[in-house]
């Protein structure tokens, strides 16, 4: 017979309390500074793979057994294509079903996406499986940023966001080394790396992470439109990378550039009618902004066609092995942290502009440098390491202050959107630069590689001055407000 509080074994009424409810302890909050691991060394994970695979690339090549660079070259311009267009759209997705979701989907997606890249035995199956990596990198980027924002101490919040974003200059300067390291063993490997990593990190993210949403608006971004903006950048860099296989007059590039033309004024023409758009047009009105983004572009179009050819010429031209490579390339990633410290100090008393135009005048030296000393002779120490130096100096002072300053003065709600566009806008300058790397080194006729990389690098030079006059754009309003810090 079952007992109640009133039972005794000897059948006297004896009165009981009732048995406590188990008590359930309460949930500690996850420290701040191991939720900032977890998403900072996934964004670290994401722009690692953007760097290592520019050192990988002729061992892919010759893994797939291609070895035209106008193909190879979708193997990054593939993943900056779909980066830049589905990164605002991205955003606005996570905000509406929860950045923790978004979050988790991305990482997962990139994970996954990296196993098929790795398992890949042909040039476009390895270039799909890197639009998904794309896809995946998308979202888990503003997801992880929004989450930064809501977890991190209050007082705090700066200080979290600027090692957030350091894990992406990490990248930088770690990639190379990593890449020429892992290539040694095979080139599978750079994409194998992210499995284990990606897999610790989801199983972090679930305990740590607070789920819920975040975003008061809950309306559904342009999706049209960003695919508008990938077939326009994709079939721009189609015409451009094929232009000189196919030839200039031909119907194929003809009908690229025509492609391009008119999928980006429908996405245009989308963005100034939908109420979510892939790119606010309306953000453009303010001329910091705009600036910013311009010299962001020009920036980026410089440094691809510089990184790209710096890392052919020495595995082409001077025959270097993949790790030769990658330590021959760390050096200028490496002065970037050094440089973005020492920009930040100076900006205290220099219009941001100023120190931006100077960082994009020093790549300019840089890269002129390096046109310069291309020729017969193969010393690294005077004819690249000088110049490559002071090109990552002048990263470092440039890009943090461009990308900082860009939305310094928006308005608050607006601030992740326009953060967001401005990375866009240096995707679609990497493309450009790669695209046009490309066609230079296509057109190289009878004068020799040292000729037609000396050119690239004399155009790379000429497009990142443009930047450095852009750049002064960024201040005229911005000497009393617009301070890095």
């Amino acid at each position: 017979m079952t007992r109640t509080p009133l039972d005794s074994a000897d059948g006297a009424a004896v009165l009981r309390p009732p048995a406590p409810w188990p008590r359930v302890p309460a949930r500690r909050e996850p420290r701040p500074g191991l939720v900032l691991a977890v998403l900072a060394a996934s964004v670290f994970l994401s722009a690692l793979d953007a760097f290592v695979v520019n050192v990988a690339l002729t061992p892919i090549g010759r893994g797939v057994g291609e070895t035209s660079l106008s193909r190879l070259s979708w193997i990054l311009n593939g993943y900056a294509i779909v980066y830049a267009a589905l990164l605002v759209p991205a955003g606005r997705l996570t905000d509406r079903y929860g950045r923790k979701a978004g979050f988790l989907l991305g990482l997962g997606v990139f994970t996954l996406a990296s196993l098929g890249a790795a398992l890949s035995g042909d040039l476009w199956v390895l270039v799909a499986f890197r639009f998904l990596q794309a896809a995946g990198a998308a979202v888990l980027t503003p997801a992880s940023l929004g989450l930064v924002l809501t977890t991190a101490p209050p007082a705090k919040v700066t200080r979290h966001v600027q090692i957030w974003a350091a894990s992406g200059s990490l990248a930088a300067a770690a990639g190379p080394v990593v890449g020429g390291l892992l290539v040694q063993a095979a080139w599978q490997w750079i994409f194998l790396l992210n499995l284990p990593i990606g897999a610790v990190a989801m199983v972090m993210a679930v305990r740590l992470l607070p789920g819920g949403r975040h975003g008061a608006d809950s309306r559904l971004p342009d999706l049209l439109g960003g695919v508008l903006l990938v077939v326009a950048i994709g079939a721009l860099a189609l015409g451009l990378v094929q232009g000189p296989e196919w030839g200039w007059g031909a119907a194929p590039t003809i009908g690229g550039f025509a492609v391009a033309a008119a999928a980006l004024a429908a996405c245009l023409l989308r963005s100034s009618r939908h109420p979510v758009p892939v790119v606010d047009l309306g953000l453009l009105r303010d001329r910091v902004f705009a600036w910013a983004n311009i010299a962001t572009l020009l920036f980026y179009a410089a440094f691809g066609l510089q990184l790209l050819g710096l890392t052919l010429w020495l595995q082409q031209v001077w025959h270097w092995s993949a790790i030769e490579t990658g330590l021959g390339v760390a050096p200028g990633p490496a002065m970037v942290f050094v440089a973005s410290a020492l920009g930040r100090r100076i900006a205290r008393r220099v219009p941001v502009g100023a120190v931006a135009a100077m960082g994009s005048a020093l790549v300019a030296l840089g890269t002129a440098w390096l046109a310069l000393t291309a020729g017969g002779r193969l010393d690294y120490v005077t004819d690249v390491l000088p110049g490559w130096l002071a090109a990552g100096v002048g990263v470092g002072l440039a890009l943090p202050t461009m990308i900082s300053s860009a939305t310094s003065g928006l308005p608050r709600d607006r601030a992740a959107t326009g953060s967001a566009i401005v990375t866009m806008a240096g995707q679609v300058g990497s493309v450009l630069g790669v695209s046009g790397l490309v066609v230079v080194l296509s057109a190289a006729g009878s004068e020799g590689p040292a000729h037609a990389f000396s050119l690239a690098w004399w155009i790379s030079a000429g497009v990142v001055a443009l930047s450095a006059l852009a750049a002064l754009g960024i201040s005229p309003r911005a000497s009393r407000r617009r301070r890095t810090g």
